[in-house]
């Protein structure tokens, strides 16, 4: 009809107007009304039929609806389900409650299946016969939910009963009356679906005894008295797989070959990352199937789009629309939920609510209000701590949303704001935690957010995927904005500091690759400078001094006063593990030229380094210099660890220059600062030169250098042997055999040839060989 009436209203507008043209003008326009039906109704006729061609082209691609949806106003017939697929488990539990049970409700988040199960039961029963007569209200018709008022007069209208006059409760109490006795005459079966909220069911509850009422709706109704819940989740993956399979085949394409999916392995990929919803695996196996795509290129497609970095401006393509099209439990929720939702799907793992208030710049109870829709409506799982996250399953759906509704400005700026939060608390936590106590891993009674262990244990997980999944992907990635680089970098900077406080050796070699495979660090030297100065001491630590040199010599490629200053001195401290003094005091004396005047502690750490260089080359007046310096820097920055372990290697400085009485006070000043310090590797080498000392200086105190050197020899042997452990053990045989105990001492020295063997400390060993093979004292 719309066809013909737009022209020819487009005619009579187009003649009344050349009619007033030309009595205004006084010339003939006679000519125009048959021009303007022309145009006009050409013009309409084909903007029509342009539009009548698209939604044939849709429902070509669109499979048809599970169950069909109930007209304007109710309809009280059963329908039946199209293309109904697996959940055989699920369906049989549902008709076997309704055996037993007069309510039974079958709740799941939206789109999850809720209504083709029920329908689907109900068509079970109807074909055994087991109810006289099925009813079925659909109570979300028309697109919006229907009320209590609602539900009571289509269902009076279907059994005959007066409707409620009005909506007083006590009309409706009087509907719902009549309506239970004539419920009661017959064995009667009430489907209703799509129920929202307990208050459009509540007057029909509880059931008369010969009728059973079945419920398909959200979590909401897990509250009913007197209703059996049957909870429903996404389908399994071999059911969605088979139901993928099942759309495909329904599209009727016998021109086409096709493989079978279920054998597919690339199809199961494609549901788990559509989520396992149902409507979007439906649609999207139709589509395949009609246009004939390919499975491996549609999950490389769905893969690119769901793990591309936030940075990246990849849209979601035509072929993807069905599956955010599709989603009606996302287009139910409020605005500000759905915003929430596809920021969330911008963390790797689990926020908490500060966390989750930076990125969504949302606080308060409009914040509290959004979580708890989420939660509702099973978008988001909680977790310890306060923490939320979107639920794995649908991680991947909501980040489909994310790109299609957001732009790149808006994700760069949600994700910089998230990572500037992190990395702030991270520095914060890393600049305090050498001042805990031993012992423990945190402080009792503390807040998390204000005990570093305890916020690091608890964020750990996320900490490492910020770093780790920022500049990832299954392609090359393009550089971060420099707001996103800055903060992720810094992020990276504090979570490796945590990792070498707490040994995590693997942790830390993760954050240092990551940050180099980034391709910011391409461009930005200095980056990359720091990733290789990093495992430079990483390697060190892991007793590769080798391996090292070469990870710090990359390092001082990089450009930066402070990055190749910290760089040499590292590569410093390698070549000394390696035996090259010399090289090893070059190296060092050029970190001390490059370091800032401003930078007290890094010239302080570089000034320990030349001292035990010194100490290597047997200068002990040069090591005594540079040592002095440096524990006097470090006790006026509050540096405990650097001050110890300074007075550490004075002690062996003095020693040389015969200055024991300084050196028993050094040892002395040094095991005290360790009291206060979570340090046993440090300590452990203070009790070691201290019992070396007071051997060499005082062997009459032959017993309490014993006492110092068993206290450090047990530390040592609570981590991996090292060249520390057999000179321990070569001291602790020299104070055995001042003390009398010559089997003690040669075991002790048969120990320490044993453990300089396996380490590699050919000098040691050749010591303690020396002294088993030297004569035995009367």
């Amino acid at each position: 009809m719309w066809t013909w009436a737009l022209p020819v209203s487009a005619a009579a507008v187009t003649g009344s107007l050349s009619v007033l043209l030309g009595k205004v003008s006084n010339t003939n326009w006679a000519t125009l009304p048959a021009l303007g039906v022309l145009v006009v109704g050409g013009a309409v006729w084909y903007l029509l039929r342009l539009r009548s061609q698209r939604e044939r082209d849709r429902e070509a691609i669109e499979p048809a609806p599970s169950v069909l949806a109930s007209p304007v106003g109710g309809s009280t017939t059963l329908p039946y389900t199209s293309g109904f697929t697996g959940r055989d488990e699920e369906l049989a539990e549902i008709v076997k409650a309704l055996t037993t049970e007069h309510a039974v409700a079958v709740v799941g988040r939206r789109g999850v299946g809720t209504s083709s199960c029920a329908v689907q039961a109900a068509n079970v029963i109807r074909q055994t016969a087991a109810r006289d007569q099925i009813y079925y209200l659909n109570l979300r018709a028309g697109g919006r939910p229907r009320g209590a008022r609602w539900v009571l007069a289509e269902l009076a209208w279907a059994m005959g009963t007066p409707p409620p006059r009005s909506r007083r409760p006590a009309a409706l109490s009087e509907t719902a009356a009549a309506l239970r006795e004539r419920l009661d005459d017959e064995h009667i079966l009430l489907v209703l679906d799509n129920v929202d909220s307990p208050d459009q069911v509540r007057p029909l509850l509880p059931p008369t005894s010969r009728c059973r009422l079945l419920l398909a709706g959200t979590p909401a109704l897990e509250g009913l008295d007197g209703v059996a819940v049957r909870g429903l989740a996404e389908p399994d993956p071999d059911d969605a797989v088979e139901m993928f399979s099942a759309a495909g085949r329904s599209a009727s394409v016998a021109s086409r070959r096709r493989a079978d999916p279920t054998k597919d392995p690339a199809v199961r990929d494609i549901v788990e990352l559509c989520g396992r919803q149902p409507r979007a695996i439906r649609a999207l196996g139709y589509r395949m199937a009609r246009h004939g795509w390919s499975s491996a290129d549609m999950v490389a497609l769905l893969r690119a789009v769901v793990r591309a970095p936030a940075h990246h401006r990849l849209p979601v393509t035509a072929a993807l629309a069905p599956l955010t099209d599709r989603d009606v439990a996302y287009l139910a929720l409020s605005r500000g939920a759905r915003r929430l939702l596809r920021l969330l799907a911008l963390a790797p793992a689990a926020l908490d609510r500060p966390a989750i208030r930076a990125l969504a710049r949302r606080s308060g109870d409009r914040l509290d209000r959004l979580l708890d829709e989420l939660v509702n409506h099973v978008f988001v799982d909680g977790s310890s701590g306060d923490r939320y996250e979107v639920r794995p399953l649908l991680r991947g759906y909501a980040r489909l949303h994310l790109r299609r509704e957001e732009s790149t400005g808006r994700r760069v700026a949600a994700l910089t704001r998230l990572l500037r939060m992190l990395a702030r608390r991270a520095e914060r936590h890393v600049a305090v935690i050498g001042q805990r106590l031993p012992g423990a891993a945190g402080v009792a009674g503390l807040p998390t957010d204000d005990d570093p262990y305890g916020w690091f244990e608890l964020h750990g997980d996320l900490l490492r995927a910020a770093v780790v999944n920022t500049p990832g992907g299954d392609r090359p990635a393009r550089p971060m904005p420099r707001r996103l680089r800055r903060w992720w970098f810094r992020l990276a900077v504090a979570l490796a500091g945590w990792y070498a406080h707490e040994g995590k050796l693997d942790e830390w070699a993760e954050v240092c690759r990551a940050v180099l495979a980034a391709p910011t660090a391409g461009d930005r030297p200095e980056i990359a400078g720091w990733a290789h100065n990093e495992l430079g001491v990483l390697r060190r630590r892991r007793g590769d001094p080798q391996g090292a040199a070469t990870a710090l010599a990359l390092a001082l490629a990089a450009r930066g006063r402070r990055v190749t200053a910290q760089a040499q001195m590292n590569l410093g401290l390698a070549l000394l593990d390696l035996g090259l003094a010399d090289d090893a005091t070059e190296h060092l004396e050029l970190a001390r030229r490059h370091r800032s005047h401003a930078d007290r502690g890094g010239q302080a750490l570089t000034e320990l380094a030349l001292g035990a260089a010194y100490l290597a080359k047997d200068e002990p007046e040069a090591a005594h210099h540079y040592l002095v310096r440096a524990a006097n820097a470090f006790r006026t920055l509050g540096e405990t660890r650097g001050y110890a372990a300074a007075l550490t290697n004075l002690v062996l400085a003095q020693t040389r220059l015969g200055e024991h009485l300084d050196a028993a006070q050094s040892w002395t000043a040094a095991l005290r600062e360790y009291d206060d310090l979570a340090d046993p590797a440090g300590r452990s080498a203070a009790l070691l030169n201290a019992g070396a000392a007071m051997l060499t200086s005082a062997p009459g105190r032959a017993g309490q250098a014993y006492e110092l050197l068993d206290e450090g020899q047990e530390l040592r042997r609570q981590r991996r042997p090292d060249a520390g452990l057999g000179r321990t053990l070569l001291y602790l045989g020299d104070a055995a055999r001042l003390l009398g105990h010559l089997d003690k001492a040669r075991r002790h020295w048969a120990d320490a040839a044993q453990v300089c063997d396996s380490v590699g400390d050919s000098a040691g060993a050749a010591a303690a060989y020396r002294r088993l093979a030297g004569p035995d004292p009367a």
